[in-house]
C-alpha cells in the first residue's frame, strides 16, 4: 500500500473509534489511515458469561450515533437508570436518575467484544487498512513523519502515528515519554456476577473502609463487579471457592439485588494513576490509556479517551495543514486540556476521598452525600460529570 497520513498503532476499542471518526472525511482530503494491532479481532461475536465490559457514558452515546455505529451497539448495550452511591455502615447515600436529568439513560454498559465488533464492521476497507496480527517494534522520527518498524522487519513510513497501545506501552517508553504515577494502594477484582433479583437497570457504586466497589447492570441480568482491596486481600477473593467469594461479597455490599447466585472468572490488576507526561510531539500523539489511565471504579477512563480521539478527528479534519503539523496537534490538546483536567480530577479526587477511612472524613464525605442528594445545582453537576458532559455547556 502507499503511505498511509496516519497510522494508529493500537487497534482496540480507542484505536478503532478514532479510524472511524477520521473515515467519514478522509476520502475527501485523499487521506488512507493503517490501523496496526497485534491481536487479530474475531469474525464474529460470541456471547460469553465472563465478557469484559465497557461502561459507556450518555456522552459516548451521541458520540456513537453521530458515527452510525449506535443503533448496532444498542442492541446488546444495557442501559443504566439509575446511579446509587453509598458508603457501607454510613447514612450518606446518593441517587442519580435518568429521569431527573431528561436522558433515556445515564450511560450503558457493553461488552468489549461486541463494541469492539461493531466498530470493526463499519471501518471502511478502502479508507483504512489493517496490519493484523502485527506490532510495531521501533518508531523513529523523520522530518516529515515516522518510520515504523514492524515484528516482520516491514517498515511504514506515515505523516501521523497515533499511540494508542494501552497503559503498558512499551513504545512510549523507548520514545523517552515518561509518565507520572500515583499508586492507589489498591488492586482490582473484575468479575460477572448473577442476582436473584432483576437489576432493573441499577448501577451501585458503594464505598467501604477497605476500598470502593462498582456493581453495573448487564444483558442476561448479569451485573458487572469491580472491587477494590489491598493486593493481598484481592489476591484471597480471587482464589476463594465461589461459595466464599459470594458470601463476603454479599456481606459488603448487602441484598439490594437479593441473593448473590452466581460468580465467572476473577481477573485482578494493580491500580495507579498513570499520566503521560507528553501526549503531543510533531507528527506523533499519545492516545487512551497510553495518555491517562484512572481508577476504573468511576468508570471515566474509557469515555475520557473517546472525548479526546473525537476532539483529535475533528481537529484533523477541520485543518488544511497536514495531520502530523505541530501546530495543528497543539490546538488539539489544548481543546481537550480542560475536559481532562476536570475528569482526572474528579476520577482522582472522588476515589482518594472514599477510600480514607479517617472518621473526620468519612463523616465529611457522608455529609457530602446527603448533601448531593439535597442540593440540586450539586446533584446536577455530578450526574453530568458521570454522564461524560461535565466539560460542556449547560
Amino acid at each position: 500500500m502507499r503511505r498511509p497520513q496516519i497510522a494508529i498503532v493500537g487497534g482496540g476499542l480507542v484505536g478503532a473509534s478514532l479510524a472511524l471518526l477520521l473515515q467519514s472525511r478522509a476520502r475527501e482530503r485523499g487521506w488512507k489511515i493503517l490501523l496496526i494491532e497485534p491481536f487479530a479481532p474475531g469474525d464474529s461475536y460470541q456471547p460469553s458469561y465472563d465478557a469484559r465490559s465497557t461502561a459507556l457514558s450518555f456522552g459516548s452515546r451521541q458520540i456513537y450515533e453521530r458515527l452510525g455505529v449506535w443503533q448496532q451497539i444498542a442492541q446488546r448495550a444495557e442501559p443504566i437508570a439509575q446511579i446509587h452511591v453509598s458508603d457501607r455502615g454510613r447514612f450518606g447515600s446518593a441517587r442519580l436518575t435518568a429521569m431527573e436529568e431528561g436522558v433515556p439513560a445515564l450511560g450503558y454498559v457493553v461488552e468489549n467484544a461486541w463494541l469492539g465488533q461493531c466498530l470493526w464492521h463499519a471501518l471502511d476497507p478502502e479508507l483504512v487498512s489493517w496490519r493484523c496480527p502485527a506490532e510495531v517494534r521501533q518508531m523513529e522520527a523523520l522530518g516529515d513523519g515516522y518510520r515504523l518498524t514492524l515484528d516482520d522487519d516491514s517498515q511504514v513510513d506515515c505523516d501521523l502515528a497515533v499511540l494508542a497501545d494501552g497503559g503498558r506501552s512499551s513504545l512510549r517508553e523507548q520514545l523517552g515519554i515518561g509518565v507520572h504515577t500515583a499508586p492507589y494502594g489498591q488492586t482490582a477484582l473484575i468479575a460477572n456476577v448473577s442476582p436473584s433479583e432483576d437489576h432493573r437497570g441499577q448501577a451501585f457504586e458503594r464505598f467501604t473502609d477497605h476500598g470502593p466497589m462498582a456493581l453495573l447492570p448487564l444483558p442476561e441480568n448479569r451485573c458487572a463487579l469491580v472491587w477494590t482491596r489491598s493486593s493481598k486481600d484481592a489476591e484471597r477473593l480471587r482464589e476463594l471457592p465461589d461459595a466464599e467469594f459470594l458470601r463476603e461479597l454479599q456481606d459488603t455490599f448487602g441484598y439490594r439485588l437479593g441473593t448473590l447466585r452466581q460468580v465467572g472468572a476473577r481477573y485482578t490488576y494493580p491500580l495507579s494513576l498513570i499520566e503521560s507526561e507528553e501526549q503531543i510531539r510533531p507528527h506523533l500523539v499519545v492516545l487512551g490509556n497510553a495518555a491517562h489511565s484512572l481508577h476504573p471504579i468511576a468508570g471515566q477512563g474509557f469515555n475520557l479517551s473517546l472525548r479526546d480521539a473525537q476532539a483529535l478527528g475533528d481537529r484533523l479534519l477541520q485543518e488544511e495543514a497536514p495531520p502530523g503539523d505541530f501546530a495543528v496537534l497543539q490546538r488539539y490538546l489544548e481543546g481537550q486540556a480542560l475536559d481532562q483536567q476536570m475528569t482526572v480530577g474528579f476520577s482522582d479526587r472522588v476515589t482518594r476521598l472514599f477510600s480514607n477511612a479517617q472518621p473526620l472524613l468519612a463523616t465529611g464525605r457522608n455529609l457530602g452525600l446527603l448533601g448531593l442528594d439535597l442540593l440540586p445545582p450539586a446533584k446536577r453537576w455530578f450526574a453530568r460529570q458521570a454522564m461524560g458532559l461535565g466539560a460542556r455547556p449547560v
